[in-house]
């Protein structure tokens, strides 16, 4: 296989370096890690069964606040879409109002019976009053 070189000088092929790959150490973030909890001296006889149900607790917790994360997002997701639907409902109720005060004001009602042949009345009406 053919080596990675880096060419100094252009097309001078005598000034030819091989590129070497940066060096680690061992001193990653996670090795120093390791170094510090020293888990290695947990496991030389084994997996310690003792913390078992300790380790499944706590993953059981995490499972649950997780799920409870889901579920009050989704909640809150469900509100946001519920007010935005009340506040279009409420915008066409007050339209649907106005135009309905609108048509049942006197002069607007007179108007559109006037095609029927109706007509407005002129003389305002009176009270029959009956004696014993």
């Amino acid at each position: 296989m053919a080596e990675n070189k880096f060419k100094i000088g252009g097309a001078d092929r005598t000034n030819e370096q091989k590129v070497k790959a940066p060096v680690n150490n061992g001193k990653s973030m996670f090795s120093g890690l390791e170094k510090r909890l020293k888990l290695e001296s947990y496991f030389e006889e084994g997996f310690p069964v003792q913390y078992l149900p300790k380790i499944l607790f706590v993953m059981l917790l995490s499972l649950i606040y997780i799920s409870n994360t889901h579920y009050a997002e989704r909640t809150t997701r469900q509100i946001d879409r519920a007010q935005t639907e009340v506040e279009d409902l409420r915008a066409d109720f007050t339209t649907l109002k106005s135009d309905v005060m609108f048509a049942s004001k006197q002069s607007e009602v007179a108007r559109r019976v006037k095609s029927l042949g109706l007509k407005e009345s002129l003389t305002p009406p009176f009270k029959i009053v009956v004696k014993d």
